[in-house]
């Protein structure tokens, strides 16, 4: 008898374990799910060339940077083998012959994605920098 009740011991404790693991990897399927289409708050802070700083916030339910940016009529550009080469930000438009570019930096770090890539979150803050020089 007492061998019976451990092994019921163990196959209760062993489907308590697999529920709880369903349990929890069904919450994280449903945020991540769910999230593409929620409402989302983000910040976009936009520098331009002479030095004036103009800042943006912008209430989304899209789930790229991009899409949020080319919603609000923020950004313009040019496709490439990478996605989208930003050239204009807030109506200034850098000219490559001259070594501007727009540097996109998320929460004052520089941001190796681009705009295609960058998966939006509520509370997510960006800048755009005019810059010049390679």
């Amino acid at each position: 008898m007492v061998k019976r009740t451990n092994v019921n011991k163990w196959l209760a404790l062993a489907l308590c374990l697999v529920l709880a693991a369903g349990v929890f990897s069904g919450c994280k399927d449903a945020g991540t799910a769910s999230s593409a289409g929620e409402a989302k708050a983000i910040a976009l802070q936009v520098v331009h060339e002479d030095g004036s700083v103009k800042d943006f916030e912008i209430t989304t339910s899209k789930g790229t940077l991009r899409e949020a940016l080319e919603d609000e009529g923020l950004i313009a550009g040019e496709e490439g083998d990478y996605g989208l080469f930003v050239k204009t930000v807030d109506g200034e438009t850098v000219d490559g012959g001259k070594q501007e570019w727009w540097c996109l930096t998320k929460g004052g770090d520089m941001w190796n994605d681009g705009v295609d890539s960058t998966k939006l979150e509520d509370g997510d803050a960006f800048e755009f920098t005019f810059t010049v020089g390679y």
